[in-house]
């Protein structure tokens, strides 16, 4: 399977969206609210329709920087948030990305949407774009990883393995404000750099 441009851009094409719940999750929209600094550097790469960028946008967070393979999820945004400057609504390859010095980045189903062969490499991505002490924070889901997906599952144990040598696992646990259809399916976690 190419998990290309052409491949996610047909998906929003059909309106094949099964990871898109329609709002910002739970669990993100929790930890969002206990963030303090409102100029925090923040990237959400594989952002989708963007939900958890326009929430941030309207909590009063504006250094926010979504990125896409797909065009329509940036264009979706962009008419949400018609004040976003365009250098913050990146298109593009993840691992293509240049930017660095994100005090945070946000994940929400962009990992699970990755190759599982492309795991190492996001987690030195995820190294390079976070300035010292910054966060990789969201959610994982817990289920198990097989060749069919998008998404690709993982465990608890498979994430403290790819992530434990080089981040601080700050936090690792199940969700418990997931939303129903993901109920004991989704880890809430905050990996410190």
């Amino acid at each position: 399977m190419n998990l290309n441009r052409d491949y996610w851009e047909e998906r929003y094409a059909a309106n094949n969206l099964g990871w898109d719940i329609g709002t910002v999750s739970t669990p993100l929209k929790d930890y969002i609210d206990q963030l303090e600094d409102k100029n925090l550097k923040i990237l959400i790469p594989g952002a989708g329709n963007g939900y958890e960028a326009i929430y941030l946008h309207k909590s009063g967070f504006t250094n926010v920087y979504v990125m896409d393979l797909a065009r329509q999820p940036l264009e979706k945004i962009k008419a949400e948030i018609p004040e976003i400057p365009p250098s913050q609504l990146i298109s593009g390859d993840f691992f293509d990305l240049e930017l660095q010095d994100f005090d945070l980045i946000l994940e929400q189903t962009f990992f699970c949407a990755l190759n599982p062969e492309l795991r190492k490499n996001y987690v030195q991505k995820m190294l390079q774009l976070l300035k010292p002490g910054g966060k990789l924070a969201g959610l994982l889901f817990d289920f198990p990883l097989t060749l069919n997906g998008p998404p690709f599952g993982g465990s608890p144990k498979e994430y403290e393995e790819l992530f434990n040598p080089t981040f601080t696992i700050n936090v690792l646990e199940r969700a418990i404000n997931s939303i129903p259809p993901r109920k004991d399916k989704e880890l809430f976690f905050i990996f410190e750099k």
